[in-house]
């Protein structure tokens, strides 16, 4: 599944990781240290081991993957650690992070050649220290089959979750430690606005809104759709997860309701003050490459920032990227992030 860890944006663990370089020949029987450059990304992390391996026998140059947690807990990792950078490049920061990670610094200026294949439709920053590498849109997912055994209709709407008929049926992400619950919340505020989304929470704890600290517990435990069949069919997820729930028959148990959307995307940049600068940069270019990106739906079920690159058998049918998602600028992220957490703790919480 494309989150394979809680998005805890608190809890950061403390990962120590050991690399050895290797030798290579320069055809003069000298050898030379092989570089190594430190890749900091989620525990979501999936690249085949071949393309790594490629991407070294091509530039000579070695990644070592370091993994810290979530998209919140590895933006918390790099805050901490910028005036030593526990890396050199760093991938799976996402725009409900991003503006924080740039206000603090964490990354310098790069522009990748592989920048105008796609991901400059997702520029965050006129600086260019940040480059798109996936979208991912988070989206309400429902099991359909509960619905069709008790007949009846299945939501479609923000505005549906809030109906009595869908009363005690939806489990949600604690926007405070969730990536997927944080960028929900960003979702209802885009929507309905200042004036409305604190109105609308409250409608949907009401309605028995259940809440839960990541993505995992929601998914993998209330919801019914599932592999472990709980008991709510409304799950905030992601509009690939459908993806991964297709049966023996070749149709997907789940659904992503395409009008509950709210867009989410990776970014991958140079982390300021790194000891492999140029090679980090070549990363970067990796990451964006066809070669990478090729790899992104099939291995961690998100959508590739580039255009033009292939999608998994039965994608556009199962999981198609939603056309209309909701969104905030980043600045409207930064501006109002913590402030709308902490009203959204006291209306839920209290």
């Amino acid at each position: 599944m494309k989150r394979s860890a809680v998005r805890a944006a608190t809890a950061i663990a403390v990962v120590s990781v050991v690399t050895a370089a290797c030798s290579l020949s320069d055809g003069s029987g000298d050898t030379k240290q092989t570089p190594t450059v430190t890749l900091v990304t989620h525990d979501s992390f999936l690249a085949p081991q071949e393309v790594l391996d490629a991407f070294q026998q091509q530039s000579g140059i070695k990644i070592s993957v370091l993994k810290q947690g979530d998209a919140g807990a590895l933006t918390n990792k790099l805050v901490l650690t910028k005036a030593n950078p526990v890396g050199d490049v760093a991938y799976g920061v996402d725009s409900t992070f991003a503006s924080r990670a740039l206000a603090e610094g964490v990354f310098e200026p790069y522009t990748s050649p592989e920048a105008d294949r796609g991901p400059q439709r997702y520029a965050v920053d006129p600086e260019h220290r940040l480059s798109a590498v996936d979208v991912g849109d988070v989206c309400v997912n429902i099991d359909t089959n509960y619905f069709t055994a008790k007949g009846i209709p299945a939501p479609e709407s923000y505005d549906d979750l809030a109906d009595p008929k869908y009363k005690d049926l939806l489990v949600a992400e604690d926007p405070a430690t969730a990536s997927p619950g944080l960028a929900f919340l960003l979702g209802t505020i885009a929507k309905y606005g200042e004036a409305g989304w604190k109105d609308y929470w409250t409608k949907l704890k009401a309605n028995g809104l259940k809440v839960v600290s990541g993505w995992e517990e929601a998914y993998t435990k209330d919801f019914s759709g599932s592999s472990g069949k709980g008991p709510r069919p409304i799950v905030v997820s992601y509009a690939s997860s459908p993806a991964a729930e297709v049966g023996d028959d070749g149709k997907p148990r789940t659904k992503a309701l395409l009008d509950t959307c709210y867009r989410q995307v990776e970014y991958a940049g140079v982390l300021a003050g790194g000891k492999q600068e140029e090679n980090a940069r070549k990363v970067v270019d990796f990451l964006l490459s066809q070669q990478f990106q090729a790899t992104v739906a099939a291995n961690m079920y998100v959508y590739p920032a580039r255009q033009g690159v292939d999608l998994p058998a039965g994608w556009a049918q199962v999981a198609p990227l939603p056309q209309k998602p909701q969104a905030l600028t980043p600045d409207q992220v930064q501006a109002g992030r913590e402030k709308w957490i902490g009203e959204w703790r006291t209306l839920v919480q209290s």
